[in-house]
């Protein structure tokens, strides 16, 4: 009948498109999930695509934190991208249907990238124990190949407990936050008045879990009210003693650069107390290396 010649004619279309995907997932017993980076700075959860590259979600620390992922490949895209991202139901879940999830694109020679609710999304679909699929075309060869690389959920949600520990532990500040910082002190005195205690430490908690920071500039200051000679000493025991705190951290002295200016380069009136307060200061500049 021809009904049946065409629904054969369809059946074998499909099958021939099928069988032109060519699909990167890990198998149950390949599939892993590991906490690679796991400290107060940043978390890393990673997982191998076999024959394919890895997949990685992370997030450093931030006053707002934002989620990262990125599917790195060992073969970067030739071309700009169009790509479709699926939640798959793993081959046990035969009565679960897929369902899309967004529309994006990978552009030529960079890793794929996704931020923010889609990277959450993600990894509640592979809570879940679905398979987040990503689904492009291939480099236009002799014969291009529809690509689907998927996440396996398998082994997944172990890893994931750790891996919202970590976030929870994230500092709720980042880099940029404190690398310029202005600390001031209590009058006549080296100590420095409890507000900037505070931010203290949490320089000292960046320093401390940080391996890329190269400098640790102090600048201290004293007001006018000591006179020139005794302003100029207690800026310099202000200094030292940030100097040993930095030190205490395990900082080696070549890191560290300090100076003591006295009553010299005020940044307020002298002649009032809020302005003296403002000039009783020490500024902290932190350098790092590139990453």
């Amino acid at each position: 009948m021809p009904w049946l010649r065409i629904g054969l004619v369809i059946s074998v279309f499909i099958s021939m498109s099928n069988a032109e995907a060519k699909n990167y997932l890990a198998s149950p017993h390949q599939s892993q999930w590991q906490l690679v980076v796991d400290t107060p700075l940043e978390c890393r959860l990673e997982h191998s695509i076999p024959a394919y590259g890895s997949a990685q979600f992370s997030a450093r620390s931030s006053k707002k934190m934002n989620l990262h992922f990125e599917l790195k490949m060992q073969r970067q895209l030739g071309a700009t991208r169009n790509v479709k991202l699926t939640s798959m139901p793993p081959s046990w879940m035969p009565g679960d249907a897929a369902h899309a999830m967004v529309n994006l694109k990978f552009f030529k020679q960079f890793d794929g990238y996704i931020e923010g609710n889609t990277a959450w999304q993600m990894l509640a679909e592979l809570e879940d124990g679905r398979n987040p699929t990503f689904s492009y075309k291939s480099w236009p060869t002799q014969q291009q190949r529809q690509l689907e690389v998927g996440l396996s959920a398998v082994n997944f949600n172990k890893s994931y407990q750790l891996f919202s520990q970590c976030l929870n532990n994230l500092m709720p500040f980042s880099f940029d936050d404190i690398a310029f910082t202005i600390l001031h002190y209590n009058n006549d005195s080296d100590e420095l008045n409890n507000m900037s205690q505070q931010r203290l430490a949490q320089i000292a908690d960046y320093v401390r879990y940080s391996d890329d920071i190269d400098l640790v500039l102090v600048a201290a200051y004293s007001d006018s009210a000591l006179g020139t000679a005794a302003g100029q000493r207690l800026s310099e025991q202000r200094a030292a003693k940030i100097e040993d705190y930095f030190r205490g951290l395990g900082l080696p002295d070549n890191r560290i650069q300090v100076e003591a200016h006295g009553k010299r380069r005020p940044i307020a009136d002298n002649s009032t107390p809020v302005g003296r307060h403002q000039n009783r200061r020490v500024v902290i500049s932190l350098g790092r290396s590139q990453i």
